[in-house]
């Protein structure tokens, strides 16, 4: 390496001067020099020191006769001549290996040879042959740092191998006599080869303290990235759900009962099952009745109680007692609220029967007729605007009408209280019968229907029509009404249920006297029956005071239902 070669290496301030003691690693020839490693005759010792770095830069071993490691092939020939001069080693020409690559076989000077051309091997030659055809692994902290010798042309990517080269430089620098012990990193000049060599480590630390510091922000960076990235896949798999949620539950601004209706009659239209003519007709019926807040009355069915009490007058042969509800009228779902109006017509059902008693008719709170679906979420936002069920009401921003949202038994409790009724939530919110069936739920209803009208008869009557309203029963994604209940001889409850998923026409089958049992046995439902994970029922049991419904209204802001079991 030349005087700039070497100033260039050791920074800014260096002296132009070299350190005695060391010399170029190189092996010239008088003649031609030739690569030791893969035999290759270069012009000159500048193209055999390029052809070494460009070409055997990775070749590098460790030395097998102490712990130097990370050098290359001509730095541990230099090595074992100067540091290990007693074995007796030398050098042999380069010799090919099975891969076709070119490798120079180190073997001690006196080897011989055996008769038949091979050469006859010795421990430490197999030592030296084992060792050449293995290649240095760098161990680098970080990915692209390489570093160099100050004093010979060794270029590694290892601080620790670096530190090693080093201390053999500084090892052989102490035992030439005369020597100057001068750091080659900053020209410091110690009293002794020790000094110099705490000196050196003492860079060589700092070195390696820098790498593993930027590791850690390496690291560091890396983690933040990977959290950040966490983050934006979690808020966007949240708002994809919540989109999915809201066109679920009727909150996309997809419309409400108005377009869904018109929708539905342009199908009809477009499939010849409509003229124009009537699809006109039809459209300003539907924009009159929504416009006085009106159910039009095209899926009611009225008299279906009645049918319930003669049907079980004729039908004696299991000996069963029934209770049912008061005069009740069936609302089914229309091409308006088809998908999501299950919850609307249900309390169109119960207000049906609280309009037809009288002590809930003297409060002058419940509509003359029957609201329109549009009409009901009106009613409910009334509710909510009134401070009933806060909660609720968050949950759909406080806006019902012109959307086709779902509601449940808290938005009925809500209105109920706002119509000055007493209502009353219970949840059943778990099976308590095998095979997830709900028998609590059962016996509840039949105590319901059945303990009002027992008291002061001595023989109570075989089927009873009682003055209670039908029962609200929710679900999971489906509400429907109960209407009554029968006991079986041998024990068996089951409920009669009012389904708005039933068309008017299989409704108003059960109207003609001549109707078979199979038809009401379609509203007939035993504890196998229903066997979700939850229920809810809401019963009205009477009127509220004015001071009672301000209390109902502050205890709605934390609100709890009755739990069974």
């Amino acid at each position: 390496m030349d005087q700039a070669a070497r100033r260039s290496r050791r920074g800014p301030g260096s002296s132009a001067g070299v350190v005695k003691g060391f010399t170029l690693p190189l092996h010239c020839s008088s003649v031609m020099p030739v690569c030791d490693i893969c035999s290759e005759e270069l012009a000159c010792d500048s193209a055999l020191k390029t052809h070494l770095l460009l070409t055997h830069l990775e070749d590098e071993v460790t030395c097998p006769l102490c712990s130097l490691s990370g050098v290359s092939y001509d730095e541990l020939n230099f090595h074992i001549n100067t540091a290990h001069s007693e074995t007796g080693c030398g050098h042999t020409p380069a010799t090919e290996s099975h891969d076709g690559v070119k490798k120079p076989i180190l073997r001690p000077a006196g080897e011989t040879s055996s008769h038949d051309g091979k050469r006859e091997q010795t421990p430490e030659d197999k030592m030296m042959e084992s060792l050449t055809s293995k290649h240095r692994r760098l161990s680098s902290p970080r990915k692209g740092r390489t570093l160099s010798c100050p004093l010979c042309n060794l270029v590694c990517t290892d601080c620790f191998v670096l530190q090693e080269h080093v201390e053999l430089h500084l090892q052989d620098q102490a035992v030439s006599d005369g020597a100057v012990c001068v750091c080659p990193m900053c020209e410091v000049v110690c009293d002794d080869s020790c000094s110099l060599q705490e000196h050196v480590e003492l860079h060589l630390d700092c070195s390696t303290a820098g790498d593993i510091y930027g590791d850690l922000q390496f690291a560091q960076q890396l983690q933040e990235e990977d959290e950040r990235q966490r983050k934006e896949e979690e808020a966007k798999r949240e708002t994809k759900e919540f989109i999915q949620l809201q066109r679920q539950f009727g909150l996309d601004n997809g419309g409400g009962y108005h377009k869904q209706m018109e929708r539905s009659m342009e199908r009809a239209v477009s499939r010849g099952h409509m003229t124009p003519t009537e699809f006109h007709m039809k459209r300003i019926e539907m924009m009159e009745t929504l416009a006085a807040g009106l159910d039009d009355g095209q899926t009611r069915t009225t008299g279906l109680v009645s049918a319930l009490y003669n049907f079980y007058q004729r039908e004696s042969k299991d000996g069963a007692r029934v209770w049912l509800c008061s005069e009740s009228e069936h609302f089914s779902s229309s091409d308006g609220d088809r998908g999501w109006g299950c919850g609307y017509r249900n309390f169109q059902m119960l207000l049906s029967s609280l309009q037809r008693l009288e002590q809930y008719t003297t409060l002058h709170t419940l509509p003359d007729s029957f609201p329109s679906i549009p009409r009901v979420q009106a009613l409910i936002e009334a509710a909510w605007a009134e401070g009933i069920d806060p909660q609720g009401a968050s949950q759909f921003n406080g806006r019902l009408k012109g959307t086709r949202a779902w509601i449940g038994a808290t938005e009925i409790y809500a209105v109920l209280t706002s119509l000055q009724l007493r209502a009353r939530i219970v949840d059943f919110h778990q099976p308590t019968g095998p095979g997830g069936t709900h028998p609590r739920l059962f016996q509840w209803v039949k105590n319901y229907f059945s303990l009002p009208s027992s008291t002061g008869a001595r023989v109570p009557p075989r089927v009873v029509k009682t003055n209670l309203p039908p029962i609200y029963l929710q679900h999971q994604g489906h509400s429907r009404s109960i209407v009554g209940v029968e006991e079986r001889r041998n024990g068996n409850i089951c409920v009669l249920l009012f389904d708005p998923g039933c068309s008017p026409a299989e409704m108003r089958k059960l109207l003609s006297p001549n109707t078979s049992s199979a038809h009401f046995n379609r509203l007939r439902k035993f504890p196998a029956h229903l066997k979700h994970q939850q229920y809810q029922v809401v019963v009205v049991e009477g009127v509220l005071s004015e001071e009672e419904k301000q209390v109902r209204v502050m205890n709605s802001r934390s609100f709890h239902a009755e739990r069974i079991p």
